[in-house]
């Protein structure tokens, strides 16, 4: 986190935009998980927002109590959120579930192998693994890449993670 401190979210966000559009942009139909950044996080908002434009269905996710995979509700620039558990901001009871075929992923660390350091709660790793077809994209600061993740047996590796300096496609099984 220390290493984030001082970026500029939206900025990198806007990078990470151009980056993802240009190497790997999801395809046409795909229904888009992103999410709503917090504190220094980087932002997704860009991505998001660009996406939905290009006429992709955006959800945002609603965070369950531990132990249960993210679910996901249907979202739209300009769309009122509501607070959630630890900090989040979700859509609210009346958005449409659905559910995602292409992920934007929040990590804290990563590395080139794909495995992710997320916020402690598991989530994404329950959720990634009930969405076996699904795209994931981690997106981060490439400051936030490190030597080596530690990962368990129930962590999903991301196939590809996506900075402000460009789209990194990771080694080994995703």
């Amino acid at each position: 986190m220390a290493r984030r401190s001082g970026l500029d979210p939206n900025s990198a966000g806007v990078a990470v935009r151009d980056a993802v559009l240009a190497a790997c942009p999801p395809p046409q139909g795909a229904v888009i998980a992103g999410f709503w950044p917090m504190g220094a996080e980087i932002d997704p908002r860009p991505l998001m927002e660009a996406l939905y434009a290009r006429m992709h269905a955006i959800c945002l996710p609603v965070t369950p109590r531990r132990g249960l995979p993210l679910a996901f509700r249907r979202w739209a620039p300009g769309d009122r959120l509501v607070p959630g558990p630890m900090g989040t901001s979700q859509p609210g009871p009346d958005a449409a579930p659905v559910t995602p075929d292409w992920l934007i992923v929040p990590l804290l660390a990563f590395d080139r192998a794909g495995r992710r350091l997320g916020y402690g709660g598991g989530y994404y790793d329950r959720t990634l693994a009930g969405l076996p077809g699904a795209t994931a994209l981690g997106i981060a600061y490439a400051v936030q890449e490190v030597q080596e993740v530690p990962a368990g047996p129930h962590d999903v590796r991301l196939r590809r993670i996506a900075t402000e300096q460009g789209v990194i496609d990771c080694e080994g099984p995703a």
